[in-house]
């Protein structure tokens, strides 16, 4: 009988790359973890590691190893939650729940579902920390996170990785933000032509996210495809600070709605043709999919979103 802890251990290899990143990983010193598949090796009688430098690299028969791996911890995880839900029949939930979230849901999303945890279900602790979505994804999969809160852009599918399921949570609107009252040669921009106004006359530079962000792809597109080169002097990948520089009046952005839910009057949001929304979804494995404080989770967050959703009236299946 294979160790499963062992086997944790090189699918960890397999993702994180090192045996330093292992260990810190699992909070282990680094010659525990090489022990360890030391004695894998000697119990599958069979060479899982071999020595690039400093470094190891798993074998072919590791990775098939490896492949296997997966589905005996979704079983267990199914199991722990078989065996939580029966504990926990008609009684408190509680627990721990490892959330993953983006800037601008944690700031809109957060506080409203956490109160909503904390008046229903006071014992179950949730644990959050902001992540960059495509990240948060992957770490979720690796077993890191238990929920993610991830977003995509029109075009621009987030990715998608095996046993990982996919719910809607909200859609908001992407808008062109500009300062309150700027005008261009004295005059206002005409309604329903802002954009084009603003990209002919170019009177204020453009901020926008780091290059490789789906945010900043799809920024750059929108305003290519209109005939012009964003003049992009400010970039930050945070968009508090984005909204800041509008607001002050040395910058203008493309933004979504719930980065502008407490701006209504210092800036002025303008829509865009055809209306583009961003969404919004929680991800979970689909091993834990019966989890009473995952579910609850997941509740708390789809209960706050809700009263936000720019398409409230359209079907709310998985993100596309």
């Amino acid at each position: 009988m294979l160790d499963v802890r062992r086997l944790v251990l090189l699918r960890e290899l397999s993702i994180r790359g090192t045996v330093s990143a292992v260990a810190r990983a699992m909070n282990l010193a680094p010659s525990s973890v090489s022990e360890q598949l030391s004695l894998l090796e000697r119990e599958t009688k069979t060479k899982l590691l071999r020595r690039v430098g400093r470094n190891v690299q798993l074998t072919e028969a590791a990775m098939a190893l490896v492949e296997r791996v997966e589905p005996i911890l979704g079983a267990l995880e199914e199991a722990e939650t078989a065996l939580i839900s029966a504990g926990s029949a008609g009684g408190a939930i509680s627990g721990r729940v490892r959330l993953a979230v983006f800037q601008s849901a944690a700031l809109v999303l957060i506080p409203p579902a956490l109160s909503l945890l904390r008046e229903r279900h006071p014992a179950l602790r949730l644990e959050m920390v902001q992540y960059e979505p495509e990240r948060a994804l992957h770490e979720t999969w690796a077993r890191d996170f238990d929920v993610v809160v991830a977003e995509q852009y029109p075009g621009h599918s987030a990715p998608h990785w095996p046993g990982l399921d996919r719910r809607q949570l909200v859609r908001d609107e992407l808008q062109l933000a500009v300062p309150a009252g700027l005008t261009i040669d004295g005059q206002p921009l005409p309604a329903g032509e802002e954009l084009a106004t603003l990209l002919q006359h170019r009177p204020l530079p453009w901020i926008m996210e780091p290059r490789g962000t789906a945010t900043r792809h799809w920024a750059e597109q929108l305003i290519r495809s209109a005939g012009h080169e964003p003049d992009v002097r400010f970039v930050s990948a945070d968009l508090q600070s984005h909204v800041k520089l509008v607001e002050s009046g040395n910058a203008v952005a493309l933004l979504p709605g719930l980065t502008l839910v407490d701006h209504p009057q210092r800036l002025r949001r303008i829509s865009l043709p055809g209306r583009p929304l961003r969404t919004v979804f929680t991800s979970i494995r689909s091993s834990s999919a019966q989890s009473p404080a995952v579910v609850a989770v997941r509740a708390a967050l789809e209960e706050a979103a809700r009263p936000l959703d720019a398409g409230s009236g359209t079907d709310r299946g998985p993100g596309g």
